[in-house]
């Protein structure tokens, strides 16, 4: 119940404007009817690893953002962007001002690569590199030198693949896309021809989805190989059925590049099983990667003792990803998740998305997790005649934070559309500052 008879409105307040935030807020607003509910982001641009981490070439996939448009313009739901928590206000001030938080900001940092030599000039967690050529703001001046023949990409998920298809598409492919404009203009001059897909378990273990998978086999100029001696000529009877189906289409497509021919095109991206990176080479910066053969034991991975090397100049570590620890939050033993019981933190506090359960499931993964979460807050959460964002207002404004509202981020989105190259969606700003110099923040108004 969001009303008492007192007449008391529930206020909420979500930390992170991607697609577990979104989410959350639809699910909190047909549950707790007439709730407000304030969306606090970083960035003055909403919708997430929608925006930042989705391959530039799959715009098919962004087009969630019309839904979560629609629910941003909820006349209960406010966009409260350029607000970071931790820097701007505490959490604990946020309890102060809402009757409950749900923390949806995401595992964004990258998962360490343990080996010796992982300090090279040009070895690269995937997240700051898709953020690179996503013209996300943090990772915009990551500027990855690609004058090398080779690449290298540590990992066996979708996330590799990604990576992979986007250092190795013709130029005149990424130009109808969302490619940060710095990232094309580099790609224009890579050197690049030969592309490793690299995973430490054999090929049927590889988390690939088969549409990725198969595009693989799908792209002009671009030859995706694999060692015949690496490809099982099928697979086992001892899986679930379900398992069984998907790991039998994902063995089709690698059983067919297992006989491409390496030298039919200008690039290759080469997928490459059972290898597990020993140490990164090179002296000021990266001229290669050595590997060590594994095998499975009592389903472990274990090396073998033998090695071998890729030349590469570009190596992008893709093994996972690792959360941010809110307000001093917990996190859980493996660091890509905050410490929670199914959702709850204590009171008043509750966690939804990546930052839940770890960077797993597809993007409508997290509606369930709003869903969930927001019938848990109705039956826990009470008003207790929080001021909501009236007190955030106040506090921002006293400490001269400039917020932006959900028309600041439009008048910005229009500003990328105007500025596209000619088929391309939009050119996106990787400048905070500059996305603030093209509009009046939502402060600005309030304080005039």
């Amino acid at each position: 119940m969001s009303d008492t008879a007192s007449g008391a409105t529930l206020r909420f307040a979500i930390v992170g404007a991607g697609p577990a935030g979104f989410y959350t807020a639809e699910a909190l607003s047909a549950q707790c009817p007439g709730c407000r509910i304030d969306i606090i982001e970083r960035l003055p641009t909403p919708y997430g690893l929608v925006r930042s981490g989705v391959a530039p070439d799959h715009q098919s996939t962004k087009t969630i953002e019309e839904t979560f448009e629609q629910i941003a313009r909820q006349p209960n739901v406010q966009l409260v962007g350029n607000v970071e928590v931790d820097r701007d206000v505490s959490l604990d001030e946020l309890r102060g001002f809402y009757d409950a938080i749900v923390l949806a900001s995401g595992s964004p940092h990258d998962a360490p690569l343990d080996v010796p030599g992982a300090h090279l000039r040009g070895v690269f967690g995937a997240s700051a590199f898709v953020g690179w050529y996503n013209a996300h703001p943090d990772h915009a001046g990551l500027a990855p030198d690609l004058d090398h023949g080779g690449a290298v990409i540590i990992g066996n998920g979708n996330v590799a693949i990604d990576v992979a298809r986007v250092l190795s598409k013709p130029v005149d492919a990424l130009t109808t896309s969302d490619i940060a404009h710095h990232a094309l203009g580099a790609l224009e001059t890579s050197g690049i021809a030969d592309t490793y897909i690299v995973g430490r378990r054999g090929a049927l273990d590889a988390k690939f989805t088969t549409a990725e998978l198969r595009e693989l086999g799908e792209l002009d100029d671009v030859v995706a190989v694999a060692d015949p001696g690496q490809i099982p000529g099928a697979v086992g009877d001892d899986l679930p059925a379900r398992e069984r189906r998907i790991k039998a289409k994902n063995l089709e497509c690698l059983q067919a590049f297992a006989k491409a021919d390496p030298e039919s095109k200008a690039r290759r991206i080469h997928l490459r099983f059972n290898s597990m990176p020993v140490a990164i080479l090179g002296r000021d910066r990266v001229e290669g990667i050595r590997f060590e053969r594994t095998t499975l034991v009592d389903g472990k991975v274990v090396g073998d003792g033998t090695t071998y090397d890729i030349p590469c100049g570009l190596v992008v570590s893709a093994i996972g990803y690792r959360a941010k620890a809110i307000g001093g939050l917990e996190l859980s033993a493996s660091g890509d998740r905050l410490v929670n019981d199914e959702g709850r933190i204590d009171a008043q506090l509750y966690v939804v998305g990546w930052l839940r359960r770890g960077p797993s499931g597809k993007i409508g993964t997290n509606r369930g997790d709003g869903e969930a979460i927001a019938e848990r807050i109705g039956q826990e959460i009470a008003p207790a005649g929080k001021p909501g964002f009236d007190g955030l207002r106040q506090l921002l404004m006293a400490r001269g934070v400039k917020w932006t509202g959900f028309s600041d981020w439009k008048t910005i989105e229009a500003a990328e559309k105007a500025a596209a190259r000619t088929g391309a969606p939009r050119q996106k700003f990787a400048s905070v500052a500059d996305m603030l110099g093209l509009c009046a923040p939502a402060s600005q108004a309030a304080s005039a």
